[in-house]
């Protein structure tokens, strides 16, 4: 699994909620790390590796679910403390992991302004099949 991260202010400055002349992504930015991201999966599509990519909703949608007494919290996003979030992903089905980190390599040539690429990055985690992948 690819994870895709970025932070509330990639967030807000993606829909408009920053003033203009603070906003470090503009229009056109955003269409082409679109277009890149659909041409990325795309490939994946065609070499048959791709299995899902689902982008996530910004922070201030989200609920942290927690239970430190045995009785469950809730917590509203956005979460102060967290620079980054998890912000999508995408689901592969590769041979192996070092196929899976050339794709996963692929997406730091996807287009960001220079000011946001500091905060981008993605990590790459296998998935387990089942309790045995994470027995000793």
């Amino acid at each position: 699994m690819l994870m895709l991260y970025a932070s509330q202010r990639d967030y807000d400055e993606m829909a408009g909620k920053v003033p203009e002349g603070e906003a470090v992504w503009s229009a056109e930015d955003l269409a082409a790390m679109h277009a890149y991201m659909e041409k990325f999966n795309q490939d994946l599509v065609e070499s048959g590796e791709f299995v899902d990519a689902q982008g996530l909703d910004e922070p201030v949608h989200t609920r942290r679910f927690h239970g430190g007494d045995g009785e469950p919290a809730v917590t509203d996003g956005p979460y102060p403390e967290t620079a980054e979030v998890l912000a999508g992903y995408t689901v592969i089905e590769c041979d192996g992991f070092d196929r899976a980190s050339e794709i996963a390599a692929r997406l730091a040539r996807c287009p960001v302004p220079e000011a946001a690429r500091a905060r981008a990055y993605a990590d790459l985690r296998p998935i387990v099949d089942g309790r045995a992948d994470l027995e000793p």
